[in-house]
């Protein structure tokens, strides 16, 4: 069985207007809508969890009401991080939960693919990240800022989501996360700290994370080209 987590409690600041993000429309369906379709139809999902602001619970549990055809869901509060809203999440998980998977709720580009291959490679590996080859030479620099050297491209990724991990795995990950005080910028971040292996998985470049008014431009367009 497999559930999805989908922080989408952040401040948007970046996105502007006071509005969450997720709840933008994309081509005439708000944001969070399309991506939780997306996985809706991956038939190995079973549960949904979104996580968003307090004042928003409410709000959302109608807009998930009134749509159709998604999995079952349940809708909890986030918190000042999104690795605490995340654990938050993780309190709701069913008892039959075997693979969960995180995805951030501003990425309505993810293919149903993409989430087939992750969850093949959580069952099999134990966890596994959404990725794509960097396409940019990456400087590691010092606090004065000079270059101290080049990692060779070729051993690059940029990471995405969905994220998929067994359930003992990933609580473990954030039980000691927790008891480390540690906040890490993604949930690969809090399992490798265990010394587990997370295999890459090839994901594509239009799995973009929706956080500009330029993004949500950039989606539309890719939208437009995808249903030529």
């Amino acid at each position: 069985m497999v559930t999805a987590i989908f922080p989408a409690a952040g401040s948007s600041v970046r996105m502007g207007g006071g509005v969450n993000k997720n709840l933008l429309e994309l081509a005439g369906e708000p944001i969070l809508i399309r991506t939780l379709k997306t996985f809706s139809q991956v038939g190995r999902v079973n549960f949904l969890i979104v996580v968003v602001a307090a004042h928003e619970v409410a709000a959302v549990e109608g807009l998930l009401s009134a749509t159709a055809g998604l999995k079952p869901w349940r809708v909890t509060v986030g918190g000042s991080e999104r690795q605490y809203s995340i654990a938050n999440g993780l309190k709701l998980l069913p008892d039959d939960a075997e693979i969960i998977l995180v995805h951030d709720a501003a990425r309505p580009l993810i293919s149903a693919r993409t989430i087939d291959d992750v969850i093949d490679a959580a069952e099999r590996f134990g966890g596994a990240i959404a990725a794509v080859p960097s396409k940019d030479t990456i400087k590691i620099v010092d606090a004065d800022g000079f270059v101290k050297s080049t990692p060779p491209r070729s051993e690059l990724v940029a990471v995405q989501t969905p994220q998929g991990f067994k359930r003992e795995i990933l609580l473990q990950a954030y039980a000691q996360a927790a008891a480390d005080k540690f906040l890490g910028t993604d949930d690969a971040s809090l399992v490798e700290r265990l010394g587990a292996r997370v295999k890459v998985v090839a994901s594509s470049y239009d799995n973009i994370k929706i956080t500009t008014p330029e993004d949500l431009g950039v989606a539309e367009t890719l939208l437009r080209s995808e249903n030529k």
